[in-house]
């Protein structure tokens, strides 16, 4: 790997759980975030629920130096929340929005209101084409009786087509997202078995953070501890997930750190080794 060029990115992803009126300390947290992505000065931030579009021209105009290039994907009533900041100049962008996604009476929940997605931009860096996905899936709220299981089956279903049909071209193919499953769930296992896609924390040589990945966890002081009963150490509901295509002589993942925040958090480095850079 040391012989050939080596090409590292850095990835941010996070639930920003930014819903105006609702959410607790919004502002000073959406705040933080972007302060936290200024100084540690990522190649990607894969951002969800920022249910604001006032939220994401606040995070554009304090990361427009280190993040110029960026994008919101709007969807639903009250939009996506799905935005991605890049370091790289993004080429192109397309939006899918999840045939199922709830039920409209359910105002509790207001996933339906939401239009759950998934948001793909394209990048090229060092001749190296990239399909970067984002999304966020249907919200669990009781695993006991899941009532939107198959919702999030069928979502999960969906992104993997998504994938498959718009990647055909990519070089690397990037997701990130909350996903609301956990690792074995027959949701992730679609897109692990079916789509090809790796899990970037079980891939790491080097992992910091949680032992087992954990990205809801009950030392969060936002999160429901009702829904943590059974779950002491925490649950892994995040994911940065990946495919390689032919022509890299080696690849390495890293996971971690989270020491910024507690919850709904993903961050990994993907160093690429090419057999050549005249192949791309």
């Amino acid at each position: 790997m040391d012989k050939n060029p080596v090409l590292q990115l850095r990835v941010f992803d996070l639930n920003c759980w930014a819903l105006r009126y609702l959410s607790k300390l919004r502002q000073e947290r959406i705040t933080l975030i972007g302060d936290v992505l200024d100084r540690e000065g990522f190649d990607l931030a894969l951002l969800q629920e920022v249910w604001s579009e006032r939220d994401y021209w606040e995070l554009k105009k304090k990361l427009s130096a280190r993040y110029p290039s960026s994008h919101y994907f709007k969807s639903g009533v009250i939009g996506s929340g799905l935005c991605v900041f890049s370091k790289h100049q993004i080429l192109d962008t397309f939006l899918y929005q999840y045939s199922v996604n709830g039920y409209p009476y359910m105002l509790q929940h207001g996933d339906w209101f939401c239009g759950k997605s998934v948001g793909l931009v394209e990048l090229k860096i060092q001749g190296i084409v990239f399909n970067i996905y984002v999304t966020h899936l249907h919200a669990e709220y009781c695993r006991e009786k899941d009532a939107y299981l198959p919702h999030r089956v069928v979502q999960a279903w969906e992104l993997g087509q998504f994938i498959q049909h718009t990647s055909k071209g990519a070089d690397i193919v990037l997701l990130g997202g909350d996903l609301n499953m956990h690792p074995e769930d027959v949701g992730v296992r679609l897109l692990r078995c079916w789509a090809g896609l790796q899990d970037s924390f079980t891939t790491a040589e080097k992992v910091e953070g949680c032992e087992d990945g954990s990205t809801l966890v009950p030392a969060n002081c936002f999160t429901n501890q009702k829904e943590m009963l059974f779950y002491p150490q925490g649950i892994r509901i995040d994911y940065i997930l990946y495919k390689v295509h032919a022509g890299f002589a080696g690849i390495k993942m890293e996971n971690g750190p989270r020491k910024w925040l507690n919850s709904n958090l993903c961050c990994s480095s993907l160093y690429l080794s090419t057999v050549s850079q005249n192949n791309f």
